[in-house]
């Protein structure tokens, strides 16, 4: 590849725009910048640098199949998964979760075993990761039900020539066409698959809000809908404008030499009903936002005493330092399994709280001590668990407290002690891999930990300061 260096840096990049994914053309690329170039031939350089990006791409995906291999790998182990190795190998190397690293080994396994056009136009430039990971998601089903081999170079064709003009998402719905045009039946057959794959999932969003997503048969989501709906009529004709149920369950933290103040719910309850005015000036989905919090919160409130994990009831927990909650600072507040939330926020939901207290050093915000003189009995111990890990201490996992196990780092039959040094709490999973699968765990007296992998690498997690997202 050539690129005449004496042309303006425009036509230096429309020149490299057509050229295949290499490192010559990147090189050339970096060694512009696009600060200088007139508005087309920004639009130009960001086209062109995607098309590098393509290219890098599919260099990762033969890096991700040297760790994982074209084949799934099974373990004659019990507890031992499909990949549970190779997938947390890549899960740690690149910080990502578990389920993020299978995904991308599912992905380069279904591109490099049956999808080689898809790879080559990937690996030269001509469609975008986000194409290339969307046909293979798209067809992957198919594939594993036996579609045939002409039917599927068939159906790969048509996308990579849809994918010259057209979104991703676009791309998606021509595979999803042909495939049912190609099989009517296998379409069938899909649609009862895809039932299994029903979920729900919350992602935290900025300035205090978060999005809950659900993946419902179309019956169950037209069900939840209505039972929304009909929340919202059943309010508005007796006359409520708002009832939002809310479970609180705040924790405080400190440093040692102030005064301490905390709080935890032992009973999920506490449903209380927050008015506007008469004049409500809220939207529909406002309204049907608040109707499927209210369900929520009143389904909580009714199994409190039954379901209560660690011995505790299920419950929201905000952490705030004291002169937050009295009135005197207006600090952001920790919502545990979100991130930071608003003074006014904490303080309106601990209003109706009990109060636990937590110690933490003043420099570091670690939690120190549980605050109980006692030779570390079963519950506070608990308690000083979960409010010091809150989530799985295995790296990138988020899995919560509350469906967490607590383990020794140093098992109890080869003379671990039960104390706040030596216990951590691990999800399920991690916890089987740590016993079973050659995983090794090291814990330190701060909370924070150093895992050992298989292949000998050591990954470090730190501690979690009480005032800050775990």
């Amino acid at each position: 590849m050539r690129v005449s260096l004496e042309k303006r840096p425009e036509e230096q990049v429309i020149e490299l725009l057509h050229q295949p994914g290499g490192y010559e053309a990147l090189g050339h690329l970096i060694g512009i910048n696009p600060e200088k170039l007139t508005s087309a031939g920004r639009i130009d350089y960001l086209a062109a640098l995607e098309r590098q990006h393509s290219w890098l791409t599919s260099l990762i995906q033969n890096a991700t199949l040297a760790i994982a291999g074209a084949e799934p790998s099974q373990s004659e182990n019990l507890w031992e998964g499909v990949d549970e190795a190779e997938r947390e190998d890549v899960a740690t190397a690149l910080r990502l979760s578990a389920n993020t690293a299978q995904s991308r080994i599912d992905t380069a396994r279904v591109l490099t075993n049956h999808l080689p056009a898809t790879c080559q136009a990937l690996a030269v430039g001509d469609i975008s990761p986000s194409h290339a990971t969307l046909i293979a998601r798209e067809t992957s089903e198919a594939i594993k039900r036996g579609i045939s081999t002409e039917d599927l170079i068939h159906i790969e064709n048509r996308a990579l020539a849809h994918a010259e003009f057209h979104t991703p998402a676009q791309v998606g719905r021509k595979i999803r066409t042909l495939i049912a045009q190609i099989s009517p039946e296998t379409f069938e057959e899909s649609v009862a698959i895809a039932r299994d794959t029903r979920s729900v999932h919350m992602y935290p969003e900025s300035d205090g809000m978060a999005t809950v997503i659900a993946l419902l048969p179309a019956e169950d989501a037209q069900t939840v809908m209505l039972a929304i709906n009909a929340l919202v009529e059943s309010q508005h004709s007796h006359g409520f404008v708002r009832t939002k149920s809310i479970v609180n369950d705040p924790s405080f933290d400190k440093a040692p030499s102030e005064s301490t103040g905390s709080s935890t719910q032992d009973a999920v309850a506490g449903v209380r009903s927050q008015h506007y005015s008469q004049t409500d000036a809220r939207t529909m989905d406002m309204k049907r936002a608040d109707a499927l919090a209210a369900i929520c919160g009143d389904i909580l409130a009714r199994i409190s005493d039954e379901h209560q994990p660690h011995r505790r009831p299920v419950t929201i927990n905000i952490t705030m330092d004291l002169p937050t909650a009295l009135g005197m600072a207006e600090n952001p507040a920790e919502l545990a399994g979100y991130g930071p939330i608003p003074a006014s926020v904490a303080r309106t939901l601990s209003a109706d709280a009990k109060w636990r207290r937590f110690i933490t050093d003043p420099l570091t915000g670690n939690l120190l001590d549980y605050g109980r003189e006692t030779y570390v009995p079963p519950q506070p111990l608990v308690d000083f668990l979960t409010a010091r890990d809150r989530i799985c201490r295995f790296p990138g996992c988020s899995q919560p407290s509350r469906i967490s196990d607590i383990d020794h780092a140093i098992p109890w039959e080869e003379g671990g002690r039960t104390s706040p040094r030596n216990l951590g709490l691990l999800c399920r999973r991690h916890h089987r891999m740590k016993t079973h699968n050659g995983w090794k765990l090291l814990s330190h007296e701060d909370g924070s930990c150093t895992w050992t992998s298989p292949a000998g690498k050591e990954i470090f997690v730190p501690s979690r300061p009480i005032h800050e997202s775990a």
